[in-house]
C-alpha cells in the first residue's frame, strides 16, 4: 500500500502563507482527522485545525480537498494554507506524523507519483526540474516549454509515424508467406525507405539544435593568457565584481575562478586562470596552470589575453586588455582593444559575448535537448538509418522496435530506478 506522504511546499518561514500538501490514501481521512470534517471537493473552505489526539487547537485556515485521479500528482491530495509562521508550521506537522500511515514526503516525492501516476512523463518531469532552478529568463523559458510537454507530442508524433512504419513492414512479412512473391525480390513495403528518411531528417534536425547543458550551467568563457596579461582585471570588470585578487606579481592567481552571471539575459560562466608560462612557476603555480589548460580545452570559448596568434583554440577570441598602458603592443584590427581599467572597448566586447551566447543557445522559448535525451533521440536516428538500408525485412523490423524502445525510454515509458533516483533527488522536498 503507498504510503501518505506530507511536507511543506511554499517557501521557508516566516511567511504571509504556509501551504503543507497532503498525497496519498490517507489524505482524506487526514483532513478529516485535523480539521474535523471532510470540505467540499475542489472548493476553499475555512476550517479550524486541531491536533486529532487531544484537540489542541493549531490554526485557523483554509483548506483544500482535491479527490484523485484528477490532481497533480494523481492521488487524493488535500491542501492547508497555513499561517506562516515557524511555530504553526512545526505544531501541524506533528500533528500530521501522529497520524497512522503519514509520513513526510522525501525530495521530488510528489512529482515523481505524478510520473508514476501517467500524470506527467520524464521529459516533462526534467524539464520541470530546469524550471524550478532556473535563474534567466531563457532559461525559464526553455524549461517552461519542456515541462508543458512540447517535447513529449513530439515525441508521440515521431511514435505513431513509427508505428505506421512498422505496421507496413509487418503486414509485408506476412504477406512474403504468399507463393508469388519472387526470389530475390525485396519484402519492404513500397516507401518504407522514404518514410523511414523523412523521420531521421526531423530528428537531425532537432539533433542539431543548441544543448540545454550551457542554457542551464551557463556559456563557459574562459580568460587565458601568460601572467600579468590583464586576465584578472578583465575578469573583475565582466562579473562588476572585486571577485580576483590583482597585482603585477607574476602568478598571483593560482586556480581556476569562476563566476556566474547573466549578460543581457544570458547566461554565462566567467573562468579566469592561473598565467601560462614555461620557465618559473613554482610547484604550486604549475598545478594552476595544468588547470588552466584543463579549463580551456572544456570551454565554450577562450578569451586569449597573450601574443597574438599563440592560443592553441582556433576559435579563441584575441583580447588586447591593457590599450591604456602606451607599452602594450596592439593585435590586429580583428581582436577585441579594451581596458578593464579605464572601461574603454568593455561595453563592445560585451555586447559581442552576449550576441555570440545567444547564437549558441536555443532561441527564447525553444526546447534544448539534455545529455540523455540527445543521446536517446540519436539512437533512435541510427536504428531508423539501419533499418532503411538493410534487406532483409526481420532485421528491419528489428531495428524499428529498437527505435520505438529509445523512443519510449525518451519520456519514461521504460526507466530504471537508479535513473529516477537521480532525476527526483533534484527536487525540492514539498515537489
Amino acid at each position: 500500500m503507498t504510503d501518505t506522504i506530507f511536507a511543506l511546499s511554499s517557501g521557508q518561514p516566516p511567511a504571509g502563507i504556509a501551504v503543507i500538501r497532503i498525497s496519498g490514501p490517507q489524505a482524506g481521512a487526514a483532513l478529516t482527522a485535523i480539521a474535523g470534517k471532510l470540505p467540499t471537493a475542489r472548493r476553499a473552505t475555512l476550517a479550524t485545525l486541531s491536533h486529532p489526539q487531544d484537540r489542541t487547537h493549531l490554526d485557523r485556515t483554509m483548506v483544500l480537498w482535491l479527490p484523485g485521479p484528477g490532481t497533480a500528482t494523481g492521488e487524493d491530495s488535500a491542501e492547508l494554507h497555513l499561517h506562516g509562521g515557524r511555530a504553526v508550521i512545526a505544531a501541524v506537522g506533528a500533528a500530521l506524523t501522529s497520524l497512522p500511515g503519514l509520513r513526510r514526503a522525501q525530495p521530488g516525492e510528489f512529482t515523481r507519483r505524478a510520473f508514476a501516476n501517467g500524470r506527467i512523463d520524464l521529459a516533462e518531469a526534467e524539464g520541470l526540474a530546469d524550471l524550478l532552478s532556473a535563474e534567466t529568463e531563457l532559461q525559464r523559458r526553455a524549461a517552461l516549454a519542456m515541462a508543458e510537454g512540447a517535447l513529449s507530442r513530439e515525441v508521440e508524433g515521431w511514435r505513431s509515424a513509427l508505428l505506421q512504419v512498422s505496421a507496413r513492414l509487418e503486414a509485408a512479412l506476412d504477406f512474403s508467406d504468399e507463393d508469388d512473391v519472387g526470389e530475390g525480390e525485396s519484402l519492404l513495403p513500397a516507401g518504407f525507405t522514404a518514410d523511414c528518411a523523412a523521420l531521421v531528417g526531423q530528428l537531425e534536425t532537432w539533433l542539431g539544435r543548441p544543448r540545454a547543458e550551457p542554457l542551464k550551467e551557463g556559456f563557459r568563457v574562459v580568460l587565458a593568457g601568460p601572467p600579468n596579461a590583464g586576465k584578472s582585471t578583465l575578469f573583475n570588470a565582466l562579473i562588476d565584481q572585486e571577485a580576483a585578487i590583482t597585482a603585477a606579481e607574476p602568478g598571483t592567481t593560482r586556480d581556476v575562478l569562476t563566476h556566474a552571471c547573466a549578460l543581457d539575459g544570458i547566461p554565462f560562466v566567467f573562468a579566469d586562470t592561473a598565467g601560462l608560462r614555461e620557465e618559473g612557476a613554482g610547484e604550486i603555480e604549475r598545478i594552476g596552470i595544468a588547470r588552466a589548460k584543463a579549463a580551456a580545452e572544456k570551454a565554450d570559448l577562450v578569451l586569449w589575453l597573450g601574443p597574438e596568434g599563440e592560443c592553441l583554440d582556433n576559435h579563441a577570441w584575441e583580447v588586447c586588455a591593457r590599450v591604456d598602458d602606451p607599452a602594450t603592443k596592439r593585435k590586429s584590427a580583428k581582436a577585441f582593444h579594451l581596458s578593464a581599467r579605464t572601461g574603454e572597448g568593455m561595453n563592445a566586447l560585451r555586447k559581442a559575448l552576449v550576441m555570440h551566447g545567444r547564437h549558441a543557445l536555443p532561441a527564447p522559448g525553444e526546447i534544448a535537448l539534455n545529455r540523455r535525451q540527445h543521446d536517446l533521440l540519436g539512437e533512435v536516428a541510427v536504428h531508423l538509418d539501419h533499418a532503411m538500408n538493410e534487406f532483409d525485412p526481420l532485421l528491419a523490423a528489428e531495428n524499428l522496435r529498437l527505435a520505438r524502445r529509445s523512443l519510449d525510454a525518451l519520456v519514461g515509458r521504460t526507466s530504471t530506478e537508479d535513473m529516477l533516483d537521480t532525476l527526483f533527488g533534484r527536487f525540492c522536498i514539498g515537489k
